[in-house]
C-alpha cells in the first residue's frame, strides 16, 4: 500500500479541531472554501458576510492581491531560511517597519509564529531582563482575571479564563492575578471606555504588599480584553496601572495580538490610550492572517541591558525554527503597505461612530443585557439560558452562519470585529441579521 496515496475518503474524523465542540461540529459541519473582500463562500457557493475578520486578524479583508502576490513571489525566490546565525533581508526590513509603528522607544522586534508564542517570548524576555540587570529575585508574573494570552503554558498561567486553565495542572508557579474590569452593574451599555473602574488597577498595590515588589518581574494585560467578550479599559485604568508599575519597578506588557494594526483606529492601542508599555505582543493583523506570524516589541533600555550585560555570546537563549519566516515577512511587508496606502487605520477611526451607533441599536433586541464597543470591535452580551450557560450563544453562532453572517461567540457573548474595509451598509447588514437571529432564539 502506498501510504502517501491521496486516494483516501475525505473523512472529518482525522482532524481534531481547536476550541471546537468536535462531536457537535462533525454531526453538522459548516464549511467555507473561498474568501474575498468581506465575505467567505461555502462549498456550494453561498456567501457569508465575515463579521469578525476571520478571527480578529484579516484586517485588510480577504484575498488582497498585493499581499497574495508578495507571498507567491517570495515562495518562488526562497521559501525558507533559518534565522539562527543567518539572516535574510526581509526579516530586518520588516522588523524596522514594525518598530516604526510602535509608540515611544519600542525599537526592537523579536519574531514568533503566533500570539501564544509572542506572549511566552515576552514573559521570557521580562524574566531574562530582570536577571541581566542584577534583579534575579524578580520572577513573579502578574496577569488578570478573564485575560486571554494564548495557549502556551506561560500564556494560560497569566491568563484568567478558567476553562483554558483548569485542565492542565498547576501551570507556572509564582503567578498572581489582578481583578477583571467587567462591571455590568455600573457600566452596562457603555460607549467606548466605561466611566467606572480605574480604581481596580490599585489591586496591584495589594499584590505588591503580599509578595513584595522585589519579587515581581512584570504585569501583562490586554489593553482591550478581546476573547473574554470585549472589555474596554475604564477611563484612567491603564494610566494608573502604568504609574503603579513605574512606582514599583515592574515591567508592563501590553498584549496587543487583537488590538494591534488598526483595530482601534490606531496602529496600536498603546498609542490610542497614550500609555507606554515596556513590551508589546502582536500577531493576527501583522500579516493580515495570510501567513502565521507574531512578534514582540521591546523598549530600547531592555534590549540594551540584555546586550550589555549578557554572560554568554547568545544574549537570549530563545527562538523558533520559523522566527522571521521569509513568507511571513513578505506577507507582513505587503500588509503594512496596504494599511498605509489605503489609509485603513484612519478609515477604522472614521467608522467608529457609525459602528457604535449600529451595534447599540441592538439594545432592545431579545436577550441582550449589555453592549460594549471601542474602535471596530463590539461585544453583545446575552442573558444566559438558565442551567445552560453558553448554549444560547452557540445557537446564535450557528443561526447567524446559516443566514449568511459569521460572528464570534464566547459563552453567551457575541463579538463583532469586521475588517477595516467594511462598508457602512455591511455594518447595517450585520446588525440586521443579528437582530433577526436573536428574535428566533429561545
Amino acid at each position: 500500500m502506498n501510504h502517501l496515496s491521496t486516494a483516501v475518503p475525505n473523512s472529518l474524523d482525522a482532524y481534531w479541531m481547536p476550541f471546537t465542540p468536535n462531536r457537535r461540529f462533525k454531526a453538522s459541519p459548516r464549511m467555507v472554501d473561498r474568501a474575498d473582500g468581506m465575505h467567505y463562500f461555502t462549498p456550494d457557493g453561498r456567501k457569508v458576510l465575515d463579521g469578525v475578520a476571520g478571527l480578529w486578524c484579516v484586517n485588510a479583508g480577504h484575498n488582497r492581491p498585493r499581499i497574495v502576490e508578495a507571498v507567491q513571489q517570495q515562495a518562488a525566490q526562497m521559501g525558507y531560511a533559518t534565522n539562527f546565525n543567518l539572516g535574510h533581508p526581509r526579516a530586518f526590513e520588516f522588523a524596522s517597519r514594525v518598530a516604526g509603528l510602535l509608540p515611544g522607544d519600542l525599537d526592537h522586534v523579536f519574531f514568533t509564529n503566533s500570539g501564544s508564542e509572542a506572549v511566552d517570548t515576552a514573559l521570557k524576555i521580562a524574566l531574562a531582563y530582570q536577571r541581566a540587570r542584577g534583579k534575579a529575585s524578580k520572577t513573579r508574573l502578574i496577569g488578570r482575571e478573564r485575560g486571554y494570552h494564548g495557549v502556551g503554558f506561560g500564556g494560560i498561567s497569566v491568563g484568567g479564563i478558567v476553562k483554558n486553565r483548569m485542565y492542565f495542572g498547576t501551570l507556572l508557579a509564582g503567578v498572581d492575578h489582578l481583578p477583571h474590569t467587567h462591571d455590568l452593574a455600573r457600566n452596562a451599555f457603555s460607549r467606548g471606555q466605561p466611566q467606572h473602574g480605574a480604581e481596580l488597577a490599585d489591586a496591584l498595590e495589594r499584590i505588591v504588599a503580599l509578595h513584595d515588589a522585589s519579587t515581581i518581574a512584570a504585569v501583562i494585560v490586554e489593553p482591550v480584553a478581546g476573547s473574554t467578550g470585549v472589555l474596554a479599559p475604564p477611563v484612567g485604568y491603564l494610566q494608573r496601572l502604568r504609574a503603579l508599575c513605574d512606582k514599583h519597578d515592574i515591567l508592563l506588557i501590553f498584549d496587543e495580538v487583537i488590538t494591534g494594526f488598526g483595530r482601534l483606529g490606531a496602529p496600536f492601542a498603546a498609542a490610542r490610550f497614550e500609555v507606554q508599555p515596556d513590551l508589546v505582543t502582536m500577531a493576527k493583523g501583522i500579516t493580515n492572517g495570510l501567513v502565521p506570524m507574531g512578534a514582540v516589541g521591546v523598549r530600547q533600555h531592555i534590549h540594551d541591558t540584555m546586550m550589555d550585560e549578557a554572560d554568554a555570546p547568545i544574549e537570549l537563549f530563545h527562538g523558533y525554527t520559523y522566527s522571521g519566516h521569509p513568507l511571513a515577512c513578505a506577507a507582513g511587508l505587503a500588509t503594512l503597505d496596504t494599511y498605509r496606502d489605503e489609509g485603513l487605520f484612519e478609515r477604522a477611526a472614521g467608522l467608529e461612530a457609525t459602528f457604535e451607533d449600529a451595534v447599540h441599536s441592538l439594545r432592545d433586541a431579545r436577550h441582550v443585557i449589555d453592549i460594549r464597543n471601542i474602535g471596530l470591535v463590539a461585544g453583545i452580551e446575552l442573558e444566559p439560558r438558565p442551567g445552560e450557560p453558553g448554549e444560547r450563544g452557540q445557537e446564535v453562532y450557528h443561526a447567524c452562519f446559516d443566514r449568511g453572517l459569521l460572528v464570534r461567540v464566547t459563552g453567551d457573548i457575541v463579538a463583532l470585529s469586521p475588517a477595516l474595509i467594511v462598508e457602512p451598509g455591511q455594518i447595517d447588514e450585520m446588525v440586521s441579521l443579528l437582530r433577526e437571529v436573536l428574535a428566533t432564539i429561545a
